[in-house]
């Protein structure tokens, strides 16, 4: 039996954090938890709320370097969310101007997904379970 008892949170550095934000807040619809200015960094961070209590934190930082990410670098792959109706979530996000990939079927578990970009290409993955 693991001592770790689940995920507290994810922490994402983004590049334009007004547009961050209002991709994670209006087209996600996480709500705020926090929202902090750090003034001593010129730095924000914004406390997301996931549904299964959880939460993604987004920060600003000046001038972050960009993450060379594809095609398989080592490091965070993506961000998966879990979704009860993948067509339903895929045809709001269409909706909004986010464009998906074809849905896939996970080979292990039968189950469908598919993958999303967030304003700084950091992928993002639906997973319907």
């Amino acid at each position: 039996m693991s001592f770790l008892e689940g995920i507290h949170h994810v922490a994402i550095i983004v590049s334009d954090y007004q547009r961050s934000k209002q991709f994670y807040t209006e087209i996600l619809q996480l709500p705020i938890a926090n929202e902090t200015y750090r003034e001593e960094r010129d730095s924000w961070k914004l406390d997301l709320q996931l549904p299964d209590g959880g939460q993604l934190e987004v920060f600003s930082f000046p001038n972050s370097p960009a993450r060379h990410s594809y095609p398989e670098a080592r490091g965070l792959r993506h961000l998966a969310f879990r979704v009860t109706d993948i067509e339903r979530v895929i045809g709001y996000l269409n909706e909004c101007d986010v464009v998906t990939e074809s849905v896939r079927i996970d080979t292990l578990t039968g189950r469908r997904f598919t993958f999303f970009s967030d304003p700084d290409g950091l992928p993002l993955e639906l997973y319907e379970g």
